[in-house]
Formats: C-alpha cells, sequence, structure tokens
C-alpha cells in the first residue's frame, strides 16, 4: 500500500537535493583562496567564490569552481 507521498515525488527528490547541499557545503569548506589560503563565501547570485582577504571572485563554471587567479574577478571597494 502507498500514501500520497510516493505518488507526488515522495521524499526521493528532497533526499538527493538535501545530499547535493550538503556535499556542496563539504566542498565549500574545504576550498580556501589560492592566494591567500583564506576561507571563501559562496555568492549565489553571481555564482563565484569570494575571498575577502584577496579581494578576489572566482566563477564557478557549470558548477565547477574554478581556482585560477587569471580567471577570478577583482572586487571594487
Amino acid at each position: 500500500m502507498s500514501d500520497a507521498s510516493d505518488t507526488d515525488g515522495g521524499t526521493e527528490p528532497d533526499t538527493s537535493r538535501q545530499t547535493y547541499r550538503r556535499a556542496s557545503a563539504q566542498l565549500l569548506e574545504m576550498l580556501v583562496c589560492p592566494v591567500t589560503h583564506s576561507s571563501l563565501e559562496y555568492d549565489i547570485e553571481t555564482q563565484e567564490l569570494i575571498s575577502k582577504r584577496a579581494r578576489l571572485a572566482y566563477p564557478i563554471r557549470d558548477g565547477i569552481p574554478i581556482m585560477l587567479v587569471e580567471e577570478a574577478r577583482v572586487l571594487d571597494d
């Protein structure tokens, strides 16, 4: 016998999303700025990882962080 949650997608999609978010959070904790070795902040609007100490924003393309100084955008004051 199945309940209504089985027919409307149940919890499987939520579980997959939660796993993805948890993995993304763990990845962010492991990544550091290649210049300063300091932690990064994720900017959801610009899809960038921000190094406040280096004043650089590293792009995320197709879900992959590009941690090259040459690809980073210099942050304005």
